[in-house]
């Protein structure tokens, strides 16, 4: 049985398990760079399940084949963005396939406040589901300073 940590958002691989430390997110940065994945670290305040596509920090790394390196790069973005949500994507660039192969959370915010679901009725008995994230009350760039 899977168990949610605290409540959290549950987004990519891992999700459903405690933070990984930093050890371990260099065991899958090497297992990534070992498959010849080309990584890149993600930034965003609105981590709502259909906003994939999240701030980039710098460029992807396509030619960076050192774990050491990306880790600078996670933890330079992690200084920059102390209470954001942070992931890193590896992306799979064999044709055909050309695809993100693992995505993943690598900083969260302290207090995440989660999602409300909205229900509208509509014609007939019909209710239409939708979700709406609690942190997006307040305006980009004010969401989660100092939590």
């Amino acid at each position: 049985m899977m168990t949610n940590h605290g409540n959290r958002i549950t987004q990519g691989q891992f999700s459903f398990l405690p933070d990984l430390t930093d050890a371990q997110i260099t065991a899958q940065i090497a297992y990534a760079l070992k498959n010849n994945f080309a990584i890149s670290v993600e930034y965003t305040d609105d981590p709502h399940p259909r906003n994939t596509y999240w701030e980039m920090f710098g460029m992807p790394m396509f030619d960076l084949k050192d774990a050491a390196g990306i880790m600078m790069e996670i933890n330079n973005c992690r200084k920059t963005f102390p209470h954001h949500y942070i992931r890193v994507t590896a992306f799979n660039s064999v044709r055909g396939v050309e695809s993100p192969a693992m995505s993943y959370i690598v900083n969260r915010p302290k207090n995440e406040p989660g999602f409300m679901l909205q229900r509208t009725e509509v014609r007939g008995r019909q209710i239409h589901y939708t979700t709406r994230a609690y942190v997006t009350d307040k305006p980009a760039g004010e969401r989660y300073q100092g939590t």
